[in-house]
């Protein structure tokens, strides 16, 4: 029997579209929550790691894991360790001393006001309220002196804190001189003046770095007429050990002289010292060696000749004070052009070759008269004078010009004296009228 063949039924075969597969809905649907989540787990382990971190570091800061009862004195002593003391003389600057900072406490800046003396001060907010410390004794040395700043309550150990406030002079001549001891002095009696006259309790004197334990007579007298009291120059001697520091409570630093100020400011400064010292207001007329024939031609014209080195420094305040016109030969005596009223004449005499040799430091009393108020009506210079067997410009002819006598010319004196002389007489005659008064210290 024939049987009829079975039928295979074979399923139906698709041909698959390979786009339709990877573009599907759903599996878009899910790789993207699959990927939301592995980014999730990702964020969630970071954020563990941070919060670690930050935990850790919260329980280092924690005060639980200081030591507060050593902390304040711990710090205390790494900043009384951390004090570090310079040479006062900065050798960097050997070869310009007086330039910039200068090479005393070449590392401190100066305060500096239009007009005013340049000043450091002691604590103030440009030391962030340290106090200056001071180290050494050397008089021959300044490199072997220090200085440092140190806070209040971290001085350096074995240091003695000196009580009221401290003036520390610079002066790159010496104390002894009246010019230059003046110079240095003035810029503190400004600060004195603007800071209602607050008077110093010690003074320290510093030439190149090096101690100086006292002024010249006529500059201490000054000083102790100004500021109303005797001048105490510290010298340290009760200091066991030389290195020991010392330490102001206040402390003003002067390193530039004048240096800063403007004219009117020396000029009121002037007036202080002058009023302190007690001269009178309008002067008499005298005339130093000025022919007396020419002032016997101006009514109450009066001649006086007189050496300072034979008058007490009373004796030549009264004089100054006494004096319109002064003629003098260079020289330290002619800082007591001052103590005159103003618009006073002065006139300078100085001996062969000084013109060429001696540098910008002969014009210093034209300074100073400027300075005061006061009027420099010229120079003789003596055209004769010591012989010199180098040529006129050799530096080595000072030797023989310095201290040499000056000659005097008859006619250039009187034409000299005629003319200032004049000029006063009309000068008083208007200024009758107004006296100058007396300067005063604006205290509160």
């Amino acid at each position: 029997m024939n049987m009829p063949s079975p039928r295979v039924h074979r399923p139906k075969t698709f041909k698959q579209d390979n786009n339709s597969l990877f573009y599907s809905p759903k599996l878009c649907l899910y790789m993207l929550a699959l990927c939301i989540t592995l980014l999730l787990l990702l964020q969630l382990q970071s954020l563990q790691q941070w919060q670690t971190l930050v935990f850790k570091y919260r329980v280092l800061a924690s005060p639980r894991n200081c030591n507060t009862t050593q902390d304040p004195e711990s710090i205390s002593q790494k900043l009384r360790d951390s004090v570090t003391f310079l040479p006062l003389k900065d050798l960097r600057f050997a070869n310009q001393p007086l330039d910039g900072h200068t090479w005393f406490m070449s590392s401190m800046y100066d305060t500096r006001e239009e007009g005013e003396v340049q000043y450091q001060q002691f604590p103030s907010k440009s030391s962030k309220g340290r106090l200056l410390c001071l180290k050494g004794r050397d008089n021959h040395d300044g490199s072997w002196n220090y200085y440092a700043l140190a806070w209040p309550e971290a001085l350096p150990s074995n240091a003695t804190l000196m009580k009221g406030l401290t003036f520390v002079a610079y002066n790159h001549y010496n104390f002894d001189n009246i010019w230059h001891g003046l110079s240095a002095v003035m810029p503190f009696v400004a600060w004195h003046r603007k800071n209602n006259c607050e008077t110093p309790t010690r003074w320290v004197l510093y030439h190149w770095g090096e101690l100086r334990f006292k002024m010249g007579t006529w500059l201490n007298t000054l000083v102790e007429a100004t500021f109303g009291q005797p001048s105490y120059i510290e010298g340290f001697r009760d200091m066991e050990d030389e290195g020991q520091p010392v330490c102001f409570e206040k402390a003003v630093v002067m390193r530039h002289n004048e240096g800063g100020m403007s004219r009117e400011r020396r000029m009121e400064v002037y007036d202080l010292i002058g009023a302190r010292l007690g001269f009178t207001v309008m002067n008499e007329t005298a005339v130093i060696r000025i022919f007396e024939k020419e002032c016997n031609k101006v009514k109450g014209c009066r001649l006086m000749v007189a050496y300072s080195n034979n008058l007490t420094v009373c004796e030549q305040v009264k004089l100054m004070s006494l004096t319109d016109i002064l003629v003098s030969p260079h020289g330290a005596q002619l800082t007591n052009m001052f103590l005159m009223d103003r618009n006073s004449s002065v006139m300078e005499l100085y001996p062969k070759g000084w013109l060429k040799l001696a540098g910008v430091g002969q014009y210093v009393f034209h300074w100073i008269a400027s300075w005061s108020g006061m009027r420099h009506r010229g120079d003789w210079r003596d055209p004769d004078g010591e012989y010199c067997p180098y040529s006129d410009d050799d530096r080595r002819c000072m030797a023989f010009y310095k201290n040499g006598l000056i000659g005097y010319n008859e006619t250039h004196f009187a034409d000299w004296a005629r003319n200032v002389l004049s000029d006063v007489k009309t000068k008083k005659s208007e200024e009758e009228a107004s006296k100058r008064g007396s300067a005063s210290c604006y205290c509160s």
